[in-house]
């Protein structure tokens, strides 16, 4: 399991641009059982993304799809963590 941090380098007006494309980014990686959860920091300096994935490459590959990745509007940061405890609803990701 990953939690991807992302950390906006351009305006919030830049970010805005991009939105619409990250969000049928996002919607993609859901699709495909890689993304758990999403959402905006508050305040509003980026995001985090909780994933499912084998590794960090294949991690690293998703977010290089990111339009925000792509047009350079946010630096990622990337955590490794074994979960072993969860809510009920969440015990299928259990390590």
């Amino acid at each position: 399991m990953f939690i991807i941090l992302l950390n906006y380098i351009k305006s919030v007006e830049a970010v805005d641009a991009v939105i619409p494309a990250h969000l049928n980014y996002l919607e993609h990686y859901y699709q495909l059982d890689k993304f758990i959860l999403s959402g905006r920091k508050r305040p509003r300096t980026g995001g985090v993304i909780l994933c499912q994935a084998q590794d960090k490459d294949e991690v690293w590959a998703i977010i290089e799809e990111d339009p925000f990745y792509l047009k350079k509007v946010a630096a990622y940061e990337v955590l490794e963590f074994l979960p072993t405890k969860a809510a009920t609803s969440l015990t299928p990701y259990l390590v």
